[in-house]
């Protein structure tokens, strides 16, 4: 059986081209949502993978209709290969696990995603362990002028009156002016 699953990432947008395209491919049982790709629930793929059996074959139109990151990827296609399912992608030919010529290829894709993310991780470290050698270290900066929260408050302003002169919210207001006594 074929089988199909298409998705579109928000409500505005319609995925009926790709319902037509799947059809016309000879998707029998279609599921299809409309749901951001980065979203870790997505119940329609879920039942779709569910749904598959051994000798069926999961399409899509696009690669990134299916998952969120390579490592998501692979994990799928592993997932489809234990339960004997075939995997293609019509926009491109090459991307067909139901040919040598596809696995390999898969194969490929997933030893070299494999490879971009110890590379990332790798220099990620090392910029972290440079940041750290700089005496930083790291997160966003600081947004709000903590002593001028200080000196406001030393000249008797109150939290609500100091909120509305700097313009912060309460938490980073008690947040500035702990980090001066150690209490508020």
């Amino acid at each position: 059986m074929i089988v199909a699953y298409a998705r579109v990432s928000s409500l505005g947008q319609d995925h009926s081209s790709q319902i037509d395209r799947l059809q016309a491919a000879g998707a029998e049982k279609i599921f299809s949502e409309k749901q951001s790709g980065l979203d870790k629930d997505r119940p329609e793929l879920s039942a779709a993978l569910e749904f598959v059996r051994d000798g069926d074959t999961l399409i899509i139109t696009k690669l990134d209709r299916l998952a969120r990151s390579a490592a998501h990827l692979h994990q799928i296609l592993e997932l489809l290969d234990k339960k004997g399912v075939g995997f293609k992608v019509l926009d491109d030919s090459a991307l067909d696990t139901t040919t040598r010529t596809g696995k390999l290829m898969f194969g490929i894709l997933a030893s070299m995603a494999e490879f971009e993310t110890a590379l990332r991780k790798e220099r990620q470290l090392e910029g972290i362990a440079r940041a750290k050698a700089r005496g930083e270290t790291g997160g966003r900066p600081k947004t709000v002028d903590e002593a001028a929260i200080q000196a406001l408050k030393a000249a008797g302003k109150t939290v609500p009156e100091i909120m509305k002169v700097t313009n912060v919210s309460r938490a980073a207001v008690y947040r500035a002016l702990q980090s001066s006594t150690g209490a508020v």
